[in-house]
Formats: structure tokens, C-alpha cells, sequence
């Protein structure tokens, strides 16, 4: 069994609010799945009954096959690495500092980095081309430098499962492709909520499309990425053109009241 996520029939309520309502979702080993859909749809709650910010139903959420509950905290966090919107720190860590936070899933509490740690932290630095920065503060780095030494934390923690929560929010266009070029290099099983949706066609897979905490739809961006499903979902007219990768490109025309 190659399924790196699987959710059967999850379901969420807040109150009276129904946030999710059977949801059912499939994995498999390094595929680069997208979320899909409007604000407020359920997304980023889907999100976090994988890495257990919510706690799951039982028998629910699995991860390599496993109920995630059956994991401690500590086990899960050797699975899945997240990478979430906000990107700030309330004191004055060092880039450096920063990216070791990513080896503590594999230390005793209190117990110092090792030298081993260090060299893991400083070879995901240079992989994202950060390591000359090492011991700079990383309050001083603009939005995409920080995504960027976030990913290196990512790949210090040595996770098989990213899951990854609009990272390319409020970054540049520049920044926005960078990271999804160096996150789709990684060849790791990759789950991502994405708001850009030309990006989500780019780089993923395949695309579950979420309204109204339903799955809709799901499938390869070229059967998903209509005219139709946009207008429905995203209340805009646009129409689709293929690029020379033979990926859907969207161009938006305008909204649709409603």
C-alpha cells in the first residue's frame, strides 16, 4: 500500500456550523496534491486534522497506512513537516536557529544540538541557497527569504509528508514560482493549499476542489480546471488556454455577482 494520506468520511462542526462534512481523500507515495476553493470552505481545517492541530475522529485520518492517532506527537512530527501562512518569530532567532527547530523531534527535551544536527540544518540551508546567511536574524529577511529558510527547517526535520498552507501567500510573483520550483525538487508527498491557482495547475498532480466543506470535484488540473467549476466555485468568468507544458492556464475576464 503506496498511500502516504488517506481520510475517510471526516466530518467537522463548530456549534452548529458544519465546517467539513465527509471528506474523503487519498495520497500516495511523492505525488503533489492541491486544495482547491473559496474562503472559508474548509481547507486550512482539513489541513490541520492531518498534523493533529485538531484532533481526528478515529479511524479517520491515516498516515502510511496507521490511524494518525496511534502516533505520539513526537513520532507524527518525524512524518509530517508543515509549512503554514505566517511566517514571523517572536524573538530574534538566527536563521540558523531557526532551521534546527526542525531537528527537536529527534532530541530529548533540553537536550543540545548535536553535531550531526548542525550539518543536516546546514545542508538544507544550501539547498535552498540560504546557508551564507546562516547567522543572520531572521526577523531581518523579507517574506520569501523566510519561506525559503522555512522549507530548509521542512527538510531539516526529515519528513517524508510536507503539508503546506498558502505558502506562497503575499509573496511576489518572483518568490511564489521560486518556492514551488524548489518544493516540487524535493520529491517528497506533497499536500498544498493553494490560492494561486495557476501555480496549483503548474505544479500539481492532481486537485481536490473544496466548497462548502464538500469535496466537489477531483482529478488531474485539466479535467478540474473548467470554465465551468470556476464560475461555480470562485464566482469568476475566465477562460482556459494550454501552455506549451500542455498544463491548464487560466485567464480571468471578470467576477460574476451573485
Amino acid at each position: 500500500m503506496n498511500k502516504k494520506i488517506a481520510i475517510q468520511t471526516l466530518s467537522y462542526s463548530v456549534g452548529n456550523q458544519s465546517i467539513l462534512q465527509d471528506v474523503c481523500l487519498s495520497i500516495e507515495r511523492k505525488q503533489f496534491i492541491g486544495l482547491i476553493g473559496p474562503n472559508g470552505s474548509g481547507k486550512t481545517t482539513l489541513l490541520k486534522h492531518i498534523y493533529r492541530a485538531l484532533p481526528p475522529g478515529k479511524n479517520t485520518v491515516f498516515i502510511n497506512g496507521n490511524d494518525v492517532e496511534s502516533y505520539s506527537y513526537r513520532d507524527t512530527a518525524k512524518q509530517i513537516t508543515v509549512m503554514r501562512q505566517e511566517n514571523g518569530s517572536d524573538f530574534d532567532y538566527t536563521i540558523l536557529e531557526m532551521v534546527l527547530m526542525g531537528r527537536a523531534p529527534y532530541r530529548k527535551y533540553y537536550e543540545k544540538d548535536t553535531v550531526e544536527d548542525k550539518q543536516i540544518a546546514l545542508n538544507a540551508l544550501k539547498y535552498v541557497g540560504m546557508d551564507h546567511l546562516a547567522n543572520r536574524s531572521f526577523t531581518t529577511l523579507s517574506g520569501g527569504e523566510k519561506q525559503r529558510v522555512l522549507i530548509a527547517r521542512s527538510l531539516a526535520q526529515e519528513a517524508d509528508i510536507l503539508i503546506l498552507d498558502e505558502p506562497t501567500n503575499h509573496l511576489d510573483v518572483h518568490y511564489q514560482w521560486l518556492l514551488m520550483e524548489i518544493i516540487a525538487k524535493l520529491q517528497k508527498t506533497v499536500l498544498s493549499v493553494f490560492h494561486e491557482l495557476n501555480l496549483a495547475c503548474k505544479y500539481c498532480d492532481y486537485l481536490y476542489v473544496l466548497k462548502d466543506g464538500h469535496i466537489i470535484d477531483y482529478g488531474t488540473p485539466d479535467t478540474v480546471v473548467t470554465s465551468e467549476m470556476l464560475a461555480n466555485v470562485f464566482g469568476v468568468n475566465a477562460h482556459i488556454i494550454t501552455s506549451e507544458a500542455g498544463k491548464p492556464y487560466i485567464i480571468y475576464e471578470n467576477s460574476i455577482i451573485r
